[in-house]
């Protein structure tokens, strides 16, 4: 199985931006950890600030990838083009949030691209990434 995990704006600050929210651990350290236990598992690593670099990430990962975790950090909230891609695709896409989105600010209660992912994990801290690529393992087979 080959997974793809797409990190949006900002989350290249991981261990140094808001750590009582985030954390201190960088998503490089992490994601060694997540090839350590899911060693059966070909994971792909991907983090832009640019909204375009996410879509067009999406859309070629569509044809190369069995599933996609896709943290749109802020454009969760703001962007129809990053929805309108997820549901364009074929490809599974997970969306895993870091915090509890719904125990912060308002505007961060709604999210474009909850109502077209196959499932939408929040507040689990980098945790939830290892729970989705749990999920996306058994729910292909």
């Amino acid at each position: 199985m080959k997974i793809l995990i797409i990190n949006g704006p900002n989350l290249n600050l991981l261990g140094t931006r808001e750590p009582q929210i985030y954390g201190t651990s960088n998503f490089e350290n992490y994601l060694g950890e997540l090839r350590q236990e899911f060693k059966n598992i070909n994971i792909d690593y991907l983090q832009s600030n640019h909204e375009g670099d996410l879509i067009d990430a999406l859309q070629i990962a569509a044809d190369k990838v069995d599933a996609v975790i896709l943290n749109a950090a802020a454009y969760s909230h703001t962007s129809i083009a990053l929805a309108d891609t997820v549901k364009a695709i074929q490809t599974p896409v997970v969306e895993v949030h870091i915090s509890n989105i719904f125990a912060r600010e308002s505007f961060r209660h709604h999210s474009y691209l909850s109502a077209v992912c196959k499932a939408s994990l929040s507040g689990f801290g980098l945790r939830g990434y290892a729970m989705a690529i749990y999920y996306l393992k058994h729910e292909n087979n």
